[in-house]
């Protein structure tokens, strides 16, 4: 495959008018520090689309861009690549000439996966090039099993394997996949799971079924009903690819399940809870990148992003990040920490439980049982010469007093607690108590966040008719709303028909200054903190949302879904 031109891809995407040449210097930075090649390093930032490096690259060696949104490849066609290559490459057939397959590709430089499907096929191929994202919406939207989810349970129910498969799930031993139906079955709800874009997948048994949920982008999506009596297989399945104790039914157990999913190493974090109607099963899939979207995709406007790599770069003083469960504190940390990691720092973090592996960073798991607590992680971590450490949560006054004296003695601690907003974290902090004037003393600033769906943009369309009383409780004015476009999602095959694709985090990013901190060392009440916070210039959640409902990002409805009416009224 020769090149047209002797051209570079940063040279052919500053000439398209994509990107400028500082985008350019800073995406070949990340390039090098994660091991991504430039493109991949550009669409990571958000500082290009992945339409356009894909039509650069075509353009640098010399191949046909497809746009998949056309629906180019004919159903005909799919049988001429068997689908395990297909899913398992991100390969589609287009249309075979003579003894020439037309094929459509993800990565010019995969020459390694080209000559494969020549011996495999055994035909020459004319590669095209598509995106890796429109290319994965396609295969999961038109490639399909010939035996789907619901068609598994209908054979299972029927056939007479369903014996076998429940003594051996019992007895903990391992079937050949393609001889057990119950494997078969578990392996194409994860596979299900993970073409949805799932972060969790929930297996409950009730009183009549036992019901499978997916949540994706934060809300819960029910999938199948899996027959009452095949209960007891599946869940056990899944507990032997946990390495969980089969014959204790009575405690909570925790596991972890590492699958290669198409060329990449998916972890699962299993929890299971015993419940009236038999062990409830929560299985989190973790994937690497989710950890790795870089500081510039999780959704900062610009002012606010310049002031938080300021702060983070700061010698020493604590990092609060703040918000409930599943606001994605941990992603923005450990995104932090990627923007940190240097060989010349030590980082080191004390994490319950290590999600997420990364190079170079000193990692610690706490483990309560054996008296490896937050404290003594600590407390042990001071004596390694760490420049940065990472406390997953503070959860008490012995944790905190500890982050505090490490934060006074010249160390960047970054941390987590439970709180609505940015103010609350300090007035928590003296409630637990901790001494106001330590607060004030080594606090840098807080940031509370939440996540927002974003709009799918193959089914964005304006919303006509949003509701007024949302739209006033948001604290949208009457000018505001005469001015504004607002957009939705219709529903489509490539968002399953929610209208969202995808969340992006809505921040409030409160500086320490002098005032805050007089305010926190007289024990201010916690409305006048919010007002000097307001005063100093902070934009409070609810208004970065309406920013984004502005920018045509997220919907009325759901800043609305995920914003408490009192945090807008105390703007």
């Amino acid at each position: 495959m020769a090149r047209k031109q002797a051209r570079r891809l940063g040279e052919i995407l500053i000439e398209w008018g994509v990107v400028a040449q500082p985008a350019i210097e800073e995406g070949l930075q990340h390039a090098q520090k994660e091991g991504l090649r430039l493109g991949e390093a550009l669409v990571a930032l958000g500082l290009a689309d992945e339409e356009d490096v894909t039509k650069a690259l075509a353009s640098q060696f010399d191949m046909e861009y497809i746009d998949l949104d056309s629906n180019v490849v004919k159903s005909a066609e799919m049988s001429l690549i068997p689908e395990e290559l297909i899913r398992k490459h991100l390969v589609l057939p287009l249309a075979k000439e003579d003894t020439c397959l037309k094929v459509i590709i993800t990565d010019p430089l995969d020459l390694e996966t080209l000559d494969m499907l020549r011996f495999r096929l055994s035909c020459e191929l004319e590669p095209s090039l598509a995106s890796k994202g429109k290319m994965r919406d396609f295969i999961d939207r038109f490639v399909r099993s010939d035996v789907s989810i619901d068609q598994a349970v209908h054979d299972l129910e029927k056939s007479a394997e369903l014996a076998a498969a429940q003594i051996a799930s019992a007895s903990g031993e391992e079937l050949d996949e393609e001889a057990a139906p119950i494997i078969r079955l578990v392996t194409m709800i994860i596979h299900e799971a993970l073409h949805m874009r799932a972060s969790d997948i929930h297996i409950e048994p009730m009183a009549d079924r036992v019901r499978v949920r997916y949540r994706v982008d934060g809300l819960c999506l029910e999938r199948d009903n899996i027959p009452k009596q095949m209960q007891g297989p599946v869940i056990n399945r899944l507990k032997i690819m946990a390495g969980i104790d089969l014959a204790e039914r009575r405690l909570p157990q925790d596991g972890r399940i590492s699958m290669s999913i198409s060329d990449s190493l998916i972890d699962f974090r299993v929890s299971a809870l015993p419940a009236v109607h038999g062990e409830s099963l929560v299985l989190r899939i973790l994937r690497p990148e989710s950890a790795r979207v870089g500081l510039p995709a999780l959704g900062f406007e610009e002012d606010d992003y310049q002031r938080f790599l300021r702060i983070i770069k700061r010698p020493n003083g604590i990092f609060l990040v703040t918000g409930p469960t599943g606001s994605g504190k941990t992603t923005t940390l450990y995104s932090a920490l990627n923007e940190l990691n240097r060989p010349d720092r030590k980082i080191i973090t004390a994490e319950d439980p290590v999600e997420y592996n990364f190079a170079g960073i000193n990692q610690v798991q706490v483990n309560e049982v054996i008296g490896l607590t937050f404290a003594a992680i600590l407390r042990s971590m001071l004596r390694q010469a760490p420049n940065i450490i990472l406390v997953g949560e503070i959860r008490d006054l012995e944790v905190a007093e500890v982050a505090i004296q490490a934060a006074l003695t010249g160390h960047l601690v970054f941390s987590t607690l439970h709180t609505n907003d940015a103010p609350s974290a300090i007035t928590r902090l003296i409630d637990m108590g901790v001494k106001p004037f330590l607060v004030a003393s080594s606090i840098q600033a807080i940031m509370a966040q939440r996540l927002v769906r974003v709009i799918c943009p193959d089914c964005k369309e304006v919303y006509p008719d949003p509701d007024p009383h949302i739209l006033t409780m948001l604290g949208f004015t009457e000018d505001e709303i005469d001015s504004t476009t607002f957009y939705r999602g219709a529903g489509c095959g490539s968002c399953n028909g929610t209208g969202y694709k995808g969340r992006l985090a809505i921040f409030e990013l409160m500086e320490m200054n002098s005032v805050l901190r007089e305010l926190a060392f007289n024990r201010e009440p916690l409305s006048e903190i919010r007002r000097a916070t307001k005063a100093s210039g902070m934009r409070p959640l609810a208004e970065d949302g309406r920013m984004k409902i502005r920018n045509g990002v997220t919907t009325p409805d759901d800043l609305f879904r995920i914003t408490q009416a009192s945090e807008v009224i105390v703007e």
